[in-house]
Formats: structure tokens, sequence, C-alpha cells
């Protein structure tokens, strides 16, 4: 049996799952359409496998998450012409299940992407790593890791990952800590960096940064916070469980999965929150490679064998 992945090439997490699937599991993968068993469509959005070939082979479609505020028609005719040729559905979150329910009645598997230990772990030094970046060892340091632009408009911002919800968060932070800021990396951070500077809220950027790097920042930080009104993940909940970087949430994507209860938010409460990267650590280890990966095995050996 030989999967095939479709392409993706958008410097986002997927192509690293992508990478990271054809690095582990060479056994059962394939770059070539042709000679695979079953096609994993792993980005819907790309659009870059035709139909007729999904109609020669076994398909398996990823849905990451839906924001049905975005669901318009061109985006639910989209849907439903791929959804012929799709045998099955993976999500990455019970959450994003329950929403695909609404829209299909094929078999959904429900199994978060492996979480990548040798590139997230935490590091014992806080202080070594925040010089090392260049940052204030006194300060309390905040992150935010996810895009908050729509495009590279910087007076968009992507609602459905909260930055307008982040800023407010922010704000009330720095009320009552002077020496507070916020540690952004990523692409299109353009709303939030506006909205710290309307505010005078302190703050690093990092706009590109490699894994290596990434980890240090995480260890690097006081604290992390997800606002998001809809996610997949997102990742930052995977991530800031390996280093054991403190987290809140709201109760999006995987957060039900990975986090405590106490650690789940509903904003704009935030501060009712606690995190907990005890228990984030120990449930995310479920998913470290190569076990992570197993799950993932068993699914596609159902669908080949259906």
């Amino acid at each position: 049996m030989k999967i095939y992945l479709n392409k993706i090439n958008e410097n986002w997490v997927v192509d690293r799952f992508y990478k990271e699937w054809h690095k582990y599991n060479p056994e059962i993968s394939t770059k070539s359409i042709k000679k695979s068993d079953i096609i994993w469509v792993i980005a819907p959005w790309m659009k870059n496998i035709s139909n007729k070939m999904l109609e020669e082979k076994k398909a398996i479609c990823t849905i990451h998450h839906i924001d049905f505020e975005k669901f318009d028609t061109e985006n639910e005719k989209d849907f439903y012409l791929q959804d012929k040729n799709i045998n099955a559905y993976h999500t990455v979150s019970e959450k994003t299940k329950l929403d695909l329910l609404k829209l299909t009645d094929k078999k959904i598997y429900s199994i978060p992407f492996w979480a990548n230990q040798n590139i997230f772990y935490k590091l014992q030094d806080k202080n070594k790593v925040r010089k090392n970046l260049n940052l204030d060892t006194s300060r309390y340091l905040v992150g935010s890791f996810q895009r908050d632009t729509e495009g590279y408009d910087e007076s968009s911002p992507k609602l459905s990952k909260g930055p307008d919800r982040l800023v407010e968060i922010y704000n009330q932070i720095n009320k009552t800590k002077p020496n507070f800021s916020v540690v952004l990396t990523g692409y299109r951070r353009g709303y939030i960096i506006k909205e710290l500077k309307k505010r005078n809220i302190h703050f690093y950027y990092f706009p590109k940064v490699n894994f290596s790097k990434l980890n240090m920042l995480y260890n690097a930080l006081d604290f992390y916070i997800v606002a998001s009104r809809v996610e997949g993940g997102p990742v930052s909940i995977m991530e800031t469980s390996l280093t054991e970087t403190p987290l809140i949430s709201t109760n999006v994507g995987l957060a039900q999965e990975i986090l405590h209860k106490d650690a789940i938010y509903k904003f704009p409460y935030f501060a009712e929150a606690v995190p907990n990267t005890e228990i984030s650590l120990k449930n995310v280890k479920n998913y470290i490679i190569p076990m992570g990966f197993q799950n993932f095995k068993s699914m596609f050996k159902e669908i080949g064998a259906n």
C-alpha cells in the first residue's frame, strides 16, 4: 500500500507535515500519484489533484477546520464537488469532526497530527535562552506565533485567530505588569503590531525564524495565550506542551484533547484560566514520533481494505 500526499508550497505547518511523513514513513509513501493506492488530500485548498485522479484512486481528505462564517456558496460548491470523489475524511480534532458531520455522512477519522519532539523540547536555562535571543531577562514575556492578518492588509484582522481578543488581553496584562512584553514571530503579523504600537505595548518581533530559534522562543516565554474563535489545532498547543511553556486557550481545536480543563477559558475571562504544563506534556506524548503515526497507518489500512 502506497500513500500519495498532495504537495504544498506555502511555507506553512502543513509543509512540515508533508516532509515529516515522507521522512519517517518511506515504506508506505510515494511521490508518484500514479503509483499510489490511496491519495491523501492533506491540503484541499491547493486544488492540485484532478477529480479524474480522485475517481481512479481511493482518497481521504484532511479538513483542518471549518469557519462557517466564511463558508459561503462558493465554498459549499467546491466542498461538494470534491466530496463526490472522497472515500473518507480526516480531521485533526474532535471539534472539527463535529462540524464536518454537518456537511457529510462519509466516514470521518479524528486524529491529531503528530508532535515532533526532535524539534520542540524544553531548554533548561531560560535566562541563557533569552540572552541568546537578545531578550531582556527581566521582562514578563507572552508569546503569539500565529498569523493574525488577512493577506498583507494590516487593517484586516484574521478574526478566526482572535487577534482582536489578544490585543484586549495584552492591554489588560500591560496594566498590571509594567515590565510586560509581547513576543511575535511568523508572517502576517501586521494587525497586532499596529494595535500594540497604538497602545504603546512593548513587543519583540522575529519575522522569520528556523525551527531551532522557534523552539528557543517558546522556551523564552513566561506564558502563551491562544485566543482563537476557530482552529484545527493550533500546532502551538502541541509545541508549547512539548516545551513545557505555560499555556491557556479558548475552547478551540485540540484544546480539550491536550490541555487540562482549567487551562481552557471563555473569552474575556482569561484571568480565570490556570495552565498545567504537567498534564499537557503527558497528553502530548501520546502523539510524539513515531507513536503519532500509528493511528494514521491504521486509518490507511482500513481505507485500503474497504
